[in-house]
């Protein structure tokens, strides 16, 4: 069972939304649970957490699946074999908090990004939103075949990313909005693979908006 750091809601009270960080390949929960941070004076009744992937990789820190390029038949086999543990660790978490997923968003960097993705659109009742920075959407062709619901989704990339080029974005963007995905895009000028400040700026007020809405 994966695990990693958490923040409680600001109010201090029960949480009434809960939103997952997964972080990307070499990383861990540690490096992305201070967006958990940024984001707890606009959503003040959310609870965080970011769990640490459950693989080990050289030379450090973990991974969902294994980094093997952008090969998009290994990509979509990897990422599938990782989604089962990420679908546990969230039945997991929204029982500890009795919410649903209308009540849970994710967010993902990189291999977060595409495990988010993954997972949301596949899950048997739609989440309130994903948001996901610098990553992709492994295989787009198998989507309407697997779909069962259509969250709401934010996408930011860089468009001097060099690990996942800006042209992920695109293709994703067609894909989601093909399928009837709600799909939002940023392409930030001069931002190489990583997340900045207006990309988190787009991402509070996304997530503030949709899990307002779902919990309207």
């Amino acid at each position: 069972m994966i695990d990693g750091p958490r923040i409680p809601p600001a109010s201090g009270g029960r949480a009434k939304s809960l939103i997952v960080l997964l972080h990307g390949y070499g990383a861990d929960g540690d490096d992305l649970i201070d967006i958990g941070r940024y984001l707890a004076p606009v959503l003040p009744e959310t609870a965080f957490v970011s769990p640490h992937a459950p693989d080990p990789c050289a030379p450090f820190g973990r991974q969902w699946f294994p980094l093997a390029g952008l090969d998009p038949h290994r990509l979509y086999r990897d990422v599938s074999n990782a989604a089962p543990v990420l679908d546990t660790f969230l039945d997991a978490e929204l029982a500890r908090h009795e919410l649903s997923d209308k009540e849970l968003a994710l967010v993902g960097f990189s291999q977060g990004t595409m495990l988010a993705l993954h997972v949301a659109l596949r899950r048997s009742a739609s989440v309130a939103g994903v948001v996901g920075f610098s990553g992709l959407l492994a295989g787009p062709e198998r989507l309407p075949g697997e779909m069962k619901c259509a969250p709401p989704i934010l996408l930011v990339h860089g468009d001097a990313d060099t690990m996942v080029p800006a042209m992920a974005l695109n293709a994703a963007v067609r894909a989601l909005g093909e399928a009837g995905v709600a799909v939002e895009w940023h392409l930030r000028a001069g931002l190489r693979h990583g997340i900045d400040g207006p990309g988190l700026e787009l991402a509070a007020a996304f997530l503030a908006r949709e899990l307002g809405r779902r919990g309207s």
